[in-house]
């Protein structure tokens, strides 16, 4: 997406998914801490990805591992690498590819 910073949801749904009935969002958070949690650690690209999929980290009462996604898309703030990001997203596609439909039209 052009101006990646100034899209927002109902872009992104659009643009992932042409169909609109299909339009669901199960949103993964990572990391996700207590707000009296005082340490910080800094994670790594595959630490956030694992945990972004992780059933845990979902905001809502669904369970990934009993369902398919049609797409996904991975918003990441801070300072790493696109080529690792890009790595690790094809990686978790790769594993996870029962997880994942293979072809929207």
């Amino acid at each position: 997406f052009p101006g990646q910073l100034n899209c927002d949801l109902r872009k992104i749904a659009v643009n992932l998914v042409p169909f609109p009935r299909l339009h669901f969002f199960m949103t993964g958070f990572a990391p996700l801490t207590s707000r009296g949690s005082q340490q910080y650690r800094a994670l790594t690209v595959p630490e956030l990805t694992q945990q972004m999929f992780d059933a845990k980290n979902m905001m809502c009462a669904a369970d990934p591992r009993h369902g398919r996604y049609l797409t996904a898309a991975a918003l990441f703030r801070g300072r790493m690498s696109t080529k690792e990001v890009d790595e690790q997203m094809l990686n978790v596609q790769n594993k996870n590819s029962s997880y994942f439909v293979e072809w929207i039209p």
